[in-house]
């Protein structure tokens, strides 16, 4: 029988099989697979002394190259029965995995042959069963048995990452030797079988950030003081080869996206030193009136950015509360803004990180401070009267004409613009008093009567001559003040009734004066008309009474 020499390099086992049948040691049949043995009974049940030789299979669990592609079908082996002479009467058949298709067999020989290339990936055994025949009496000479063929792996497939590419994220600044990412590669050969499936990892690209472990295929950093700030990706190319690396190997490769994670190892800064912003005198209190922004290269919470203002007479006047979305100061206003009293406001603002990582603090301090100068703009203001309100009087019955009192009012801004005075008669139907455009003195325009209305309530308006829809309001309260313009009066009753029995000197009667002017005007004396006869039995007594009604 001629063996092929890549089967007889490759399977030792295989030429033993080919010289197994002239020899009775030890063969290598599977465990469970017993050839048989034939022994002579005489009959009467007794054995003969004398052993017939050996009988039954002489096979080995069978080998055949995968992917092999010569010009002859590839020899598997040779099945051999005690039984045959050599003279062509025994008939090998064979039944199972591929018999007929995959695998033939020489019915004299018993020699097998793969008839196509196999490939281990797809099937890596075949079970199959043979047959030991009389050729003339179409009888068993053997029992069935049953053998396996493996197909014996060669190194026909590469190292592969289904799962890739990767991504990966690693903080900056890590240590070297920080672990990143493990890669596996699978390959598709026999692993318990020579250095088929035996990988090596070894980094294509990628150096000097990072390094790859050769047998385990973890990723680690391999320099130290990585900045994400200067570069935050890194695209990362590992190579896997079979055949422990050696030359002839297959390999396959696949890329690793890693991307620093950010720390926060810097501080905020203002762009500037100094800032300027514009404020009119006009803005209200409690609205925003400008921002202010420190820069962060750290990202995330690591360049959240909290302000504050330092100096007592910038937190007297402003406030400032972040933006937490843009991370920007907001500044507003705490108390009314004056052009004519101060023109400039000096803040100075501090912001500061509010997410410290202490193996960076020696990067500190994570703060930085800015000045502020608030320039106040004028607004042109309506004109200020000299008081909330004014408290005039007259005295009644005066001549049309006569002054009451003035009002004065001053442009509170810088140009200092004349002012002009009206009084608002929208409201009131009767006009009782006129003002001096210029002056702002208030005269009477008709005779005033205390006892028909005492108090006077007008409102006071003064524009600026150069721009009039400037106006302010003042209310003025007149008073009228009383003379003595009313005569007293004795109000007509029932006649007064005497009793006979009266005594003299008893009162019988006290009359009642009234009088339309005030208090001051209200002292009244008794007397009877001159006029009128004396009564002797009648006397009226003063009683010297203040009497107001």
């Amino acid at each position: 029988m001629r063996i092929p020499a890549t089967a007889a390099c490759l399977c030792p086992l295989l030429i033993c099989l080919c010289f197994v049948q002239r020899s009775y040691g030890t063969t290598h049949a599977r465990p469970n697979v017993k050839a048989p043995r034939n022994q002579t009974k005489h009959p009467d049940g007794g054995k003969d002394v004398h052993h017939r030789p050996k009988r039954g299979w002489i096979w080995n669990q069978f080998f055949v190259l995968e992917e092999h592609i010569g010009p002859e079908a590839q020899h598997v082996g040779k099945l051999h029965s005690n039984s045959d002479n050599g003279d062509g009467s025994v008939r090998y058949l064979l039944s199972g995995d591929g018999a007929g298709t995959v695998f033939v067999i020489d019915e004299v020989t018993g020699d097998i042959h793969a008839t196509k290339s196999l490939d281990r990936e797809k099937k890596g055994q075949y079970v199959l069963h043979a047959q030991a025949i009389d050729r003339y009496t179409n009888k068993s000479l053997e029992p069935e048995s049953e053998f396996i063929i493996k197909v014996q792996d060669v190194n026909d497939n590469a190292p592969t990452f289904p799962d890739g590419p990767f991504t990966a994220t690693v903080p900056e600044m890590a240590e070297v030797g920080t672990s990143v990412f493990q890669l596996t590669a699978t390959d598709a050969d026999d692993p318990t079988y020579g250095n088929s499936a035996k990988i090596v990892y070894s980094i294509l690209q990628g150096q000097p950030y990072f390094s790859v472990d050769p047998k385990t295929g973890v990723i680690r950093t391999a320099l130290s003081n990585m900045d994400r700030e200067a570069r935050e990706r890194y695209s990362v190319v590992v190579q896997a080869k079979d055949m422990a690396g050696s030359v002839g190997g297959l390999s396959g490769s696949t890329t690793i996206n890693v991307t620093l994670t950010d720390v926060n190892d810097n501080p905020p800064k203002f762009p500037q030193k100094n800032y300027q912003l514009y404020v009119p005198e006009s803005a209200q209190i409690g609205k925003a009136v400008g921002k202010i922004k420190a820069i962060d290269k750290d990202v995330g919470v690591n360049a959240e950015v909290r302000y504050s203002i330092t100096n007592a007479e910038g937190m007297e006047m402003f406030s400032i509360s972040t933006d937490t979305d843009q991370n920007e100061g907001i500044i507003s206003l705490r108390q009314p803004l004056n052009y004519e009293q101060k023109k400039v406001h000096t803040l100075h603002i501090e912001g500061f990180n509010t997410q410290l990582d202490p193996r960076f603090s020696h990067l500190g301090p994570f703060k930085d401070t800015t000045t502020l100068r608030i320039i106040v703009g004028d607004v042109d203001e309506p004109p200020v009267f000299s008081m909330d309100y004014y408290i005039m009087d007259v005295y009644e019955n005066s001549p049309v004409g006569t002054e009451v009192g003035t009002v004065t009012a001053q442009d509170p801004d810088s140009t200092k613009s004349p002012v002009r005075y009206f009084i608002d008669h929208s409201e009131t139907n009767q006009v009782y008093f006129t003002i001096g455009v210029n002056s702002g003195v208030i005269k009477t325009t008709q005779s005033l009567d205390r006892e028909d209305v005492a108090w006077h309530n007008i409102t006071v308006m003064a524009s600026e001559v150069d721009n009039p829809s400037l106006a302010s309001h003042v209310p003025v309260t007149i008073q009228v003040l009383d003379v003595n313009d009313n005569a007293p009066y004795i109000a007509r009753g029932d006649e007064i009734i005497v009793c006979e029995s009266s005594r003299a000197g008893q009162v019988i009667q006290t009359v009642r004066p009234s009088d339309m002017d005030n208090f001051a005007n209200g002292r009244f004396s008794f007397a009877l008309p001159n006029d009128l006869p004396v009564n002797p039995n009648f006397t009226l007594k003063d009683n010297e009474a203040d009497w107001i009604y």
